[in-house]
């Protein structure tokens, strides 16, 4: 016996991918580019029934499941939100920052300040979304002076991870996050 396991994504994908084997075909599609039909959307079967109403929040508080399928409700499984960016380092050049690729990111947000205002607000906005792991400042500190970096992970829902945690574990406020 075939069965045919079929993912909705409610969001357009970049490439659709199938896969298949001797046992189960796997099948992606997309609902309405993520919107919600007039008429909802509503896939039924003697076996199940599923009905998408909302993007982004669980539709419902847990998932559902049975010996053939499981659905979860929302983003949450796909989406992770981002955790702490590690591994921030300046090269010899003074200028290139590099970090970590943190797992659930697809963009960083690069804050910076002078060192003299530091705990404070922690930087401003230097660089939004930089899609890589490395980022160019060709600022120069003034003479005695010097400037410090954060950078923070953006997963595609466009949330934004922590600029870490203070000396006595309470986490860094971010009252200015980049645009």
């Amino acid at each position: 016996m075939r069965r045919t396991i079929v993912a909705l994504v409610l969001t357009v994908p970049a490439a659709i991918e199938f896969h298949w084997g001797a046992d189960y075909r796997l099948d992606e599609y997309s609902l309405n580019a993520g919107g919600r039909p007039a008429q909802a959307v509503v896939s039924s079967s003697p076996s199940y029934r599923v009905s998408l109403e909302s993007i982004g929040e669980p539709v419902i508080g847990r998932a559902l499941s049975s010996a053939s399928f499981t659905l979860q409700g929302g983003f949450g499984p796909a989406y992770l939100p981002p955790g702490e960016v590690a591994g921030l380092v300046i090269l010899a050049d003074l200028q290139t920052l590099t970090w970590l690729r943190e797992p659930a990111s697809t963009g960083y947000n690069v804050y910076s300040g002078s060192i003299s205002s530091l705990p404070g607000g922690y930087g401003s906005c230097a660089a939004a979304r930089v899609s890589g792991i490395s980022w160019i400042d060709a600022t120069a500190p003034a003479p005695g002076s010097g400037l410090f970096y954060l950078v923070t992970g953006v997963n595609r829902l466009r949330e934004e991870g922590t600029k870490g945690y203070a000396a006595g574990g309470a986490e860094r406020d971010n009252s200015a996050p980049c645009p």
